[in-house]
């Protein structure tokens, strides 16, 4: 995984808040110094603006940064992302970053493969934009409406297949089952998986990664409380490579690990 960057706190302030659908949004932040620093698979924790203090800051993967400017996606689907999503241009918020550990970028010349799950699309997005080479995108959601940032890969010339639960668009069915067949169906020099989603498909795609002997790497999907692995809320057992067991912190040594590496 790519080494960890220092952590900066400071006051963002909004340049941008447009609804890519009804309930997902992109915010961008002038935040330089974080921006500068980050990687794809990294994350950053936001205070949002209008809450108590006592509230919790929000973790949002890093969806893009460039020219001093931090973009996240995120959905609204409590309170939080509700209030930031009132949050208007100009408007200043607290925000911690870049943190974890995000995706490799040197694989000794394999396909990326990027497999997405929902929004898990977006810090992929960053990831073959930072890659510098063509790959394959996979991606899956329950309906059409939740397939986002698609023209991000096409436009940089990734192939792109499509599922959907309800068959609103794509293949009717899960990622996975893409997986499946480019799996069977690969020729070649074997791929190297990049996956951000649901704990339930980031297992299945590790589980079908270290079958057929390839790599993949995974963006763990952990409830983060204080984002820097001090209160320790989203430890995950893990495998060293002698074999023996460790717990570690998602935030912190995350939340991208090598699939081989986790115990579910």
């Amino acid at each position: 995984m790519a080494g960890e960057t220092e952590m900066v706190i400071c006051q963002a302030q909004v340049k941008e808040q447009r609804p890519l659908t009804t309930d997902y949004f992109l915010l961008r932040l002038a935040a330089p110094e974080v921006a500068d620093a980050a990687r794809p698979g990294q994350f950053v924790h936001v205070r949002v603006t209008g809450l108590d203090e006592a509230s919790l800051r929000r973790p949002f993967s890093v969806y893009d940064a460039a020219d001093g400017v931090l973009s996240v996606i995120y959905k609204t689907i409590g309170r939080g992302t509700a209030q930031l999503a009132r949050l208007a241009i100009g408007d200043a918020v607290s925000v911690i970053g870049p943190l974890g550990n995000g995706f490799p970028l040197e694989n000794g010349g394999r396909i990326p493969l990027a497999v997405a799950g929902g929004y898990g699309v977006a810090p992929l997005s960053f990831f073959a934009r930072r890659i510098g080479r063509p790959g394959i995108l996979l991606a899956g959601a329950r309906g059409a409406a939740d397939l986002l940032c698609l023209d991000d890969f096409t436009d940089i010339g990734w192939e792109v297949r499509l599922a959907t639960q309800d068959g609103s668009r794509g293949a009717r069915g899960l990622v996975t089952d893409l997986l499946d067949a480019w799996l069977a169906a690969q020729p070649g020099v074997p791929p190297e998986i990049y996956a951000c989603g649901p704990d339930g498909m980031l297992r299945a795609v590790g589980d079908r990664a270290t079958a057929a002997g390839v790599r993949a790497w995974l963006s763990l999907d952990k409830h983060m409380v204080c984002g820097v692995g001090a209160c320790l809320a989203c430890v995950q057992r893990l495998r060293r490579p002698d074999g023996s067991e460790w717990i570690g912190r998602v935030c912190h040594d995350g939340p991208v690990f090598e699939a081989r590496e986790i115990l579910w």
